[in-house]
């Protein structure tokens, strides 16, 4: 498996567990039932909750380009140190991402979302 797939997997897993969090803490406010079920009238999740939530949904949004990006500098041959680089960084500003948007850290956020479109983009260029 080439570096790029790599990251790709570890930005799957790492998108895919993200929710666990957000959903202990709707668990931990609302109970189990409710949790599960369709509240009139539901509890609101805490705010660092509602925030890893929306980076979440943001993640996911991303995770479709970053994908598609990877399989296609796969399939066309065209990864290489570049794009392996650009996977990591990818990764590792979507991490970051999550943090600063879960513990409301502004500039941080903004910036690690810029760090992973910019690490989208130099992939892009590298199959254009």
């Amino acid at each position: 498996m080439t570096v790029e797939l790599t990251w790709l997997v570890y930005t799957c897993v790492f998108t895919v567990l993200m929710w666990v969090p957000y959903i202990l803490n709707l668990i931990a406010v609302r109970g189990l039932t409710q949790a599960v079920g369709y509240p009139t009238d539901p509890k609101p999740i805490a705010p660092w909750a509602q925030r890893l939530k929306a980076a979440h949904y943001n993640a996911v949004e991303n995770l479709v380009v970053f994908a598609a990006l990877i399989l296609t500098a796969h399939v066309a041959g065209a990864n290489g140190p570049a794009t392996a680089v650009c996977a990591m960084v990818y990764f590792w500003a979507r991490v970051a991402h999550a943090a600063a948007y879960t513990f409301a850290i502004p500039w941080v956020r903004t910036l690690a979302f810029a760090v992973g479109v910019g690490a989208m983009l130099c992939i892009a260029a590298q199959l254009l």
